[in-house]
């Protein structure tokens, strides 16, 4: 896909639309196990909810007091925009929260309200890094399967760690979409016991480690998500690389 000054227009009037936050009844069509403890949720609405990959709603089950904190909560989407349904994955803890979400049946419905977040991907740009801890991979299977999906040519390197093999979210995606792409790259890190998977690095992140596997960190847009640590931890690594701070996104998942 070539840009061009009009390209670029475009995406910006775009982007300057779909950052106009909406409200949307949406009614639950399915329930996907990504792991023992993570779940997803995909919605159908009546209208089309526009976002940009990256992005993220709040999912509101207390319509009369929008401040409950415990029962009005953020999520990200877990789905490419171009898709007919919108997903939002989670991990499911013993929180007011999570006993609601494990609570909806199908056709149950629930309140959207969206867009929101600022750590968004953009079609010009070509090459990509993603420095992820845990349920922080939500935004980037949005973001990789919109590139898949619109065969954007972006160049992609995925450094996902987690704490065993069996709790790699999306995992069977991940692997299938770098069978279909020689531009994606990932790299899976398991830190608290020696890995069943063979593809999988046992350890914790690295500068080594990602001078080797990412030499070209420094090149990238880099995107880090996950839990507070994880991310002040990862930011620090990429400082060290020679990043430059304007290419790094980033965001904690509090409380998930």
């Amino acid at each position: 896909m070539a840009f061009n000054k009009k390209s670029a227009q475009i995406i910006k009037a775009r982007i300057k639309r779909i950052r106009i936050m909406k409200e949307f009844k949406a009614r639950l069509i399915a329930r996907i196990k990504r792991t023992p403890s993570v779940e997803s949720f995909r919605f159908v609405l009546a209208q089309k909810l526009e976002f940009i990959p990256g992005q993220f709603t709040q999912v509101i089950f207390d319509e009369n007091n929008r401040e409950n904190r415990e029962l009005n909560k953020y999520l990200s989407f877990s789905s490419s925009p171009d898709r007919e349904y919108v997903e939002v994955t989670k991990r499911l803890t013993g929180s007011v929260f999570s006993v609601r979400l494990m609570g909806l049946k199908i056709n149950n419905e629930v309140l959207l309200k969206a867009p929101s977040g600022n750590c968004i991907f953009k079609d010009e740009y070509k090459n990509i890094g993603f420095l992820i801890g845990g349920i922080g991979i939500t935004p980037v299977i949005s973001i990789i399967e919109y590139i898949i999906n619109l065969k954007l040519g972006t160049d992609i390197a995925l450094v996902y760690s987690n704490r065993t093999d069996e709790e790699i979210a999306f995992k069977q995606e991940l692997d299938y979409w770098k069978s279909l792409n020689n531009n994606l790259r990932i790299y899976y890190f398991v830190t608290d016991c020696q890995p069943k998977d063979k593809s999988c690095i046992y350890g914790a992140i690295t500068k080594d480690l990602l001078k080797e596997k990412v030499c070209d960190l420094d090149k990238r847009i880099l995107f880090i998500f996950g839990p507070p640590k994880m991310v002040e931890a990862m930011k620090v690594l990429s400082f060290e690389l020679g990043c430059n701070k304007e290419n790094i996104k980033s965001e904690s998942f509090i409380g998930y």
